[in-house]
């Protein structure tokens, strides 16, 4: 059998003394769960992201031994909870009992500008690190959110208010799958619209259509969408 690498072990005894569950670590890293429970080797991938996680970790150390385990003369800079928020929460099945914010930190939810949905995740300019601020969210998490964003406008209350934060899994336009009556988030022509959708008799053509029934639904034809993603949950602060 193989043995647990020497790496990991470091690995291990780094997030021990930082007092860092396993569980959190998973979370925050993006590395698989159960990856430092088997004792087996680390894959280069995944050495990388703690890297990337554990900013004031030695590299020396961490891949020879050798050396302090923390570089000297640097500040922590794992991430950090700055702002811990008493908030409301809902989606379909679950239910949150707290929100952490993190700052200055590459893990967590992004909370993007509604402008650069169409963007996100395919490397676009318009999305930069210092645009987004992030969350960490365990029912979201396991939702397998990609994005929120923040509602503006009244259109779909009283489902969402104005300056709520709404979870989004990005969808390709390709393979989309529409599940009448839920709420996507979709970028358009004439702007990034928070609707509900439902069906039409046209093909390739869906209807909008607002919670506030001060608003009229409308149809749009699919060509006129750049992006999609579905709503999963939302932040309400009180």
């Amino acid at each position: 059998m193989q043995q647990i690498s020497p790496i990991k072990d470091r690995i291990l005894q780094f997030i021990d003394l930082k007092g860092i569950s396993r569980y959190k670590f998973y979370q925050e890293t993006g590395i698989t769960r159960g990856v430092l429970e088997k004792e087996t080797g680390i894959s280069e991938d995944n050495i990388a992201k703690f890297i990337a996680y554990a900013k004031d970790v030695d590299v020396e150390w961490l891949l020879t031994g050798n050396g302090e385990m923390v570089k000297p003369n640097v500040q922590e800079t794992l991430p950090k909870e700055t702002v811990r928020k008493t908030v409301r929460f809902s989606d379909e099945t679950k239910s949150a009992k707290n929100i952490t914010f993190l700052e200055d930190s590459g893990s967590g939810i992004p909370l993007i500008p509604i402008e650069a949905m169409a963007g996100f995740g395919a490397g676009a300019q318009q999305v930069m690190e210092y645009d987004t601020q992030r969350y960490i969210v365990p029912e979201f998490t396991e939702l397998n959110v990609d994005f929120m964003i923040r509602v503006k406008g009244s259109s779909m209350y009283p489902k969402y208010n104005s300056g709520d934060l709404v979870a989004c899994k990005k969808l390709t336009l390709q393979d989309a799958f529409f599940q009448w009556n839920k709420v996507y988030v979709l970028d358009t022509e004439q702007g990034a619209l928070i609707k509900r959708i439902k069906k039409t008799k046209e093909v390739d053509t869906i209807l909008i259509v607002s919670d506030n029934e001060s608003y009229e639904p409308f149809e749009l034809h699919l060509s006129k969408v750049n992006a999609i993603a579905i709503v999963l949950g939302v932040i309400r602060l009180e």
